[in-house]
C-alpha cells in the first residue's frame, strides 16, 4: 500500500468540541508520545461513532466519512488526511 498525504500533519484536538475531519476519508494518526492514548471518531454533531486505543509509537489508518471528526486524549496523538493507492 502507498499513502498520498493530503495535507499537513497536526495534532488532534483533545476534546469533543475541537476535533478535526483532517480534510480526507482517510487519517494516518500517529501517537508520538510515551503512553497509549484513547482516540474518538464523531459526526459533525458530535455525536461519538466509536473510541479506541492508540498504542505509543504507533500508526493506524482511520477511515471515516468525509464530515467525521477526530479527537484524541492528548495532542500528542498527530493526524493527517491521506490517500491510499496500491
Amino acid at each position: 500500500m502507498k499513502t498520498k498525504v493530503i495535507g499537513s500533519e497536526a495534532a488532534c484536538g483533545t476534546s469533543t468540541t475541537n476535533g478535526s475531519n483532517f480534510g480526507s476519508t482517510v487519517v494516518r494518526l500517529y501517537n508520538s508520545g510515551a503512553t497509549d492514548r484513547v482516540v474518538s471518531i464523531e459526526t459533525s454533531a458530535n455525536v461519538l461513532i466509536g473510541t479506541f486505543t492508540l498504542k505509543t509509537k504507533a500508526v493506524e489508518f482511520v477511515d471515516k466519512t468525509a464530515s467525521d471528526e477526530i479527537f484524541a486524549a492528548h495532542a500528542e496523538v498527530l493526524g493527517v488526511g491521506v490517500a491510499t493507492t496500491t
